[in-house]
């Protein structure tokens, strides 16, 4: 089953007695807002990646190997 043409609408009637016309597009704005946001930080993540050199990525395997080791003789 699927959702009917009347049930989206009296969905969206609900959301706008709920909100009102001037907060629907504020709300609409903020996520519009935040996905941009989360886009341009995972396209900066993956450019910080491709700049690591590889040996950069051989002295942070080791420092995570020695990190490793020293959680283990503690524990």
């Amino acid at each position: 089953m699927g959702v009917s043409t009347w049930q989206i609408i009296v969905i969206l009637l609900v959301v706008l007695l709920l909100f009102g016309g001037k907060k629907i597009p504020e709300l609409a704005q903020g996520l519009g807002k935040g996905i941009k946001n989360f886009k341009d930080a995972v396209k900066e993540g993956e450019e910080e990646k491709a700049e690591i050199k590889p040996t950069e990525k051989i002295e942070e395997a080791k420092t995570q190997n020695q990190t490793t080791t020293q959680k283990e003789k503690n524990a």
